[in-house]
């Protein structure tokens, strides 16, 4: 493979990993899933460990139903949103496949396709972070300081078990 075809799969290949990242990032039911522990099943490091700050926090019952109604509205937004965002998402797997598969590269239309892909990856996390944002905002000001301790307290707990765990 030349290093231009590699570095066009690599052009291809980047957002589409970032969107399966995203989509993953998400999470499901269960302990983490086929991951196992360390990405969010019992004593894990994934995703589900937000969940657990937040009882840590002695939020008010106020603020819980705050953020129930919050999660609950974005649960319905994302079930709303799920069929338009797969539909994209097979459209330009469709182009994708169709650019590879062509008699003739067209570096234009693969530029286009990867610029595209990549500006609704930036989109799905700027409305991620933004609904982040609107949740932390429901905390005090203690609350948030415990909250930045024990996300710390964690992410060293989990790049403590990481290191062990390649060693």
């Amino acid at each position: 493979m030349t290093t231009f075809k590699k570095t066009l799969v690599m052009a291809i290949a980047f957002p589409l990993a970032l969107g399966s990242a995203s989509a993953l990032a998400f999470g499901g039911g269960g302990n983490g899933g086929h991951h196992g522990g360390y990405f969010g099943g019992k004593g894990g490091c994934g995703m589900k460990d937000g969940r657990k700050v937040f009882r840590e926090l002695d939020l008010t019952d106020t603020q819980q139903q705050q953020m129930k109604e919050m999660r609950d509205a974005n649960r319905e937004e994302m079930k709303g949103r799920y069929g338009e965002q797969r539909a994209v998402m097979q459209a330009n797997h469709q182009k994708m496949q169709s650019l590879l598969l062509a008699a003739d590269f067209d570096e234009n239309a693969v530029r286009e396709l990867a610029q595209q892909m990549s500006e609704q990856q930036v989109e799905r996390r700027v409305t991620m972070m933004k609904k982040r944002h609107e949740m932390l905002n429901i905390l005090t000001a203690d609350q948030k300081a415990k909250f930045q301790q024990l996300q710390a307290d964690r992410a060293d707990q989990c790049q403590a078990r990481w290191a062990e765990k390649n060693q």
